[in-house]
């Protein structure tokens, strides 16, 4: 399951079937995930206005900024499993309408209370879409080709603070001058949210349920590439073990500790970097524009793509998973602390990317470990667990981060914390490794 070496696909209509999906597919779904993924995390931004206007303090911001992960827990395993059943086409488009409408609907908010309602929401209309979209990638991509075809997919996370980090800032900057709009980051929230709710509209055309009902596919490679996907279920799993059988399995409450871990570093990056970067001003003496800020903070993202897909086709080549989730996670770890001691912004940034790299290049390794024994229903409920049980760490590091922010009057103690869950995460992914390895000699 985490070290044997991937067999190469041979038959010409499956590989051709595989390239074909590749172009169809995740241009539309990589689009997808940053829109979402940008509507998810342009609060960091908006803080940097926000917070004063709405008289927010750190752990208040936190405890807001956190709260789309307890509306997101809830509802996140009921969705994948509605999804498998209702098909991807329809499901996918419904998350994307709903949450595209409450994230525009953040412009309008007037207070404390208002931000936590909200962000809440808008965790319940996006649960179970980046789940879903790991499901619906199950369909269509053969074991051996599923760590790279993750990394794509997931390169719409890092472009989209490449992306949205600028765009964001931006729209914040010429927003307070928009008619009907008192702060540029309200005019921020209404206008990227508008783009999920037209995508989401279009999806319900472009994205095929399955390879047979691809149009787009020959028939005979759709049949190929449906056989090759049964058997390699049928061979790995040996049948769907059902939803509730797939939520008591130790190995997918292990899963979820270890992306709980990776995601925590993640998501304390993704809304804290940019006050971060702004804070450089009293450690430092500099001083940034708030579009140099958005600058600044999307080059970690931009070197993390890279590194990602390369590392990505790079556990495909060898077959190795687990390695390839805690090796990045024990780097990651080590960077983000020795962030803490740099003399300069140059410095910091410096270890602040390194951790990015080790975030981003963890995960899509990371999401071949559940493929492995989960099939069907069980397949739905067990990564729709895993995301969400992860998740919370974007719950749970926004608010111990502002929290002791508040209490220590910086951010060096919420680092620490960002360092000690990765390697949390590291040691938790080797240890798995090793009960695998010691199951598969008792078999032989």
């Amino acid at each position: 399951m985490v070290s044997a070496q991937p067999q190469p696909q041979a038959d010409p209509q499956v590989r051709a079937a595989v390239r074909t999906a590749t172009v169809r597919l995740l241009p539309l779904l990589g689009l997808a995930y940053l829109l979402n993924y940008i509507d998810r995390v342009n609060v960091g931004f908006a803080a940097l206005r926000m917070n004063a206007d709405l008289g927010l303090s750190a752990a208040a911001y936190g405890l807001g900024a956190g709260l789309f992960f307890v509306g997101y827990f809830f509802f996140e395993v009921p969705s994948n499993v509605i999804l498998h059943r209702v098909g991807a086409r329809l499901w996918i488009a419904r998350i994307m309408v709903t949450w595209g409408i409450v994230a525009s609907a953040t412009a309008f908010i007037q207070g404390e209370v208002g931000f936590y309602v909200v962000r809440v929401l808008l965790g319940i209309a996006e649960a179970g879409f980046f789940p879903g979209i790991i499901l619906y990638l199950t369909y269509w991509f053969p074991r051996v080709d599923r760590a790279r075809i993750v990394a794509l997919f997931f390169l719409a996370v890092p472009l989209s603070s490449v992306v949205g980090g600028p765009l964001s800032t931006w729209l914040i900057e010429v927003g307070g001058a928009v008619p009907g709009f008192d702060a540029g980051w309200r005019f921020m929230f209404f206008v990227e949210g508008i783009p999920a709710v037209l995508l989401g509209i279009a999806v319900l055309w472009l994205l095929p349920d399955r390879p047979s009902a691809a149009r787009w596919l020959r028939p005979e490679r759709a049949t190929a590439l449906e056989a090759t996907l049964a058997a390699e279920d049928a061979a790995q799993a040996g049948h769907d073990r059902g939803i509730g059988a797939a939520l008591r399995d130790v190995r997918v409450i292990a899963l979820a500790a270890v992306y709980f871990g990776i995601v925590f570093g993640l998501y304390v990056l993704a809304f804290f970097l940019p006050q971060i970067v702004a804070g450089f001003q009293e450690q430092f003496g500099t001083e940034y524009s708030l579009i140099e800020v958005g600058l600044i903070t999307a080059v970690p993202y931009a070197i993390a793509s890279v590194a990602m897909v390369l590392w990505a086709r790079h556990s495909d080549r060898t077959g190795e998973r687990a390695l390839h989730v805690a090796v990045p996670a024990v780097v990651g770890a080590v960077a983000i602390a020795a962030a803490l001691a740099m003399p300069s912004p140059l410095l910091v940034m410096a270890c602040v990317t390194v951790c990015a790299v080790g975030v981003f290049t963890a995960i899509p390794p990371f999401w071949s470990l559940p493929n492995a024994f989960l099939t069907g229903f069980g397949a739905a409920a067990g990564i729709g667990l895993v995301n969400s049980f992860g998740n919370l760490s974007g719950f749970v590091g926004p608010f111990v981060t502002g929290w002791l922010t508040d209490l220590t009057g910086d951010s060096q103690a919420g680092m620490w914390v960002v360092a000690a869950m990765m390697l949390m995460s590291a040691l938790i992914v080797l240890g798995f490794r090793r009960s695998a390895r010691d199951r598969a000699a008792d078999r032989r």
